[in-house]
């Protein structure tokens, strides 16, 4: 005989998040559904420059766990001093932080 109290959440855990992760200011866009949809995103390169990127190319959205640490990972496209690239945004729930990993 079985029972069971409550209800069970499956969470699936991913692990340690890979690549280099550069912290980014983020203006973002909710939908009325609360879906996530990144609009512009400022960044600071190695020599210390800021960087304003509009040209987002959203490709998909995901929520992942990491360690126990909730995020949001938007898979884009972007285009940075005439090269265009592909990139994670990822929004930490927990720290409400954003940040960058480039793929390319």
């Amino acid at each position: 005989m079985g029972f069971q109290l409550g209800n069970i959440i499956e969470k699936r855990e991913h692990g340690v998040l890979h690549g280099i992760q550069r912290e980014i200011a983020c203006e973002c866009w909710f939908t009325s559904s609360g879906r996530s949809i990144p609009k512009i995103i400022k960044v600071m390169d190695d020599d210390g420059l800021l960087h304003t990127i509009r040209d987002i190319e959203l490709f998909t959205t995901e929520e992942k766990t990491y360690c126990g640490i909730r995020t949001i990972e938007h898979l884009c496209r972007i285009r940075l001093r005439g090269r265009t690239g592909l990139v994670k945004l990822i929004y930490t729930k927990e720290s409400c932080r954003w940040t960058i990993i480039d793929l390319s």
